[in-house]
C-alpha cells in the first residue's frame, strides 16, 4: 500500500465544507485566532507518542493555482479542508485514539463539512473518514524502522554520548567508567532496537506467510 513506509503510515483526509466561501473564510479565520488565542486546544495530541505530524489545512476555490493566464478559474461547488498525519501503528489504532484525545476539537474542526457525525459513536466516524480519505501515490519515509519514539530516543542517546565524549580526555579512566555506567543507567529505558512493526492482525499476518511461501517456490 502505497500510503505505508515501514513503520509510518500516512494519513490524508479531503472533506468539502458547507456553506459556500463565506463559512470557507470563517474557518480559515478561525484557525489563525486558535493559533494565537487557544494555542492548547489542540494539547491532547502530544499525548500520542505515536503521531508524527497533523496540520489542517482551508482552500477555497479560488486558492486552486492555475498553471497558465490561460486556464480558466476554477468554479468549485465547494470550498474542502485538507487534513494531513502521519503515525505508526494501524489505522484504526490511530483513528480511536485521535478520537479520544481531542474529540472537542475534532468536532469544532471538521464543522459545517458535509455529512460531518461527530467524533462519537466511533462507527459513523470511522466510515466518514474511510469515505473521505485519499490514499497517497508517493510516500517516503527517512527512517522506515523506526517509530516517532524510536527518533526521539535515539536523539537523547546521542546528545548524552556527545557529552560523555567532549570531557571524556580529561577523565582518568575509572572516572570515566563511572560516568559512562551512569549514563547508561540513564539512558536504559531509551535503548531499543529499531525493525519492523509486529503483526496487527491475522489479515497481515496470512498475506505475508503467502507470500513467503511463493517466495520459496520460486526460489
Amino acid at each position: 500500500m502505497s500510503n505505508i513506509a515501514g513503520k509510518a503510515y500516512a494519513w490524508n483526509v479531503l472533506t468539502p465544507i458547507n456553506g459556500g466561501r463565506l463559512i470557507a473564510l470563517l474557518k480559515k479565520l478561525s484557525f489563525r485566532l486558535a493559533g494565537v488565542f487557544l494555542p492548547n486546544s489542540l494539547k491532547g495530541l502530544r499525548t500520542l507518542s505515536t503521531i508524527h505530524y497533523a496540520r489542517w489545512v482551508i482552500v477555497r476555490d479560488a486558492d486552486f493555482p492555475r498553471l497558465s493566464p490561460a486556464q480558466p478559474p476554477e468554479k468549485l461547488r465547494y470550498s474542502y479542508m485538507f487534513f494531513f498525519s502521519d503515525f505508526n501503528g494501524s489505522w484504526e489504532e490511530y483513528v480511536d485514539a485521535f478520537a479520544l484525545a481531542i474529540p472537542t476539537s475534532l468536532n469544532l474542526l471538521w464543522w459545517h463539512t458535509v455529512a460531518w457525525p461527530t467524533v462519537a459513536p466511533m462507527q459513523p466516524f470511522h466510515r466518514y473518514i474511510v469515505r473521505n480519505q485519499l490514499f497517497t501515490n508517493h510516500y517516503y519515509s527517512a527512517y522506515p524502522m523506526a517509530a516517532a519514539t524510536d527518533i526521539k530516543a535515539s536523539r537523547n542517546v546521542r546528545a548524552g554520548v556527545s557529552k560523555l565524549a567532549a570531557g571524556a580526555k580529561a577523565l582518568s579512566p575509572g572516572d570515566f567508567q563511572k560516568q559512562y555506567q551512569q549514563l547508561l543507567k540513564e539512558l536504559q529505558h531509551e535503548l531499543a532496537l529499531v525493525g519492523p512493526l509486529p503483526i496487527v492482525s491475522l489479515a497481515a499476518q496470512a498475506v505475508e506467510e503467502r507470500e513467503r511461501a511463493d517466495t520459496h517456490r520460486r526460489s
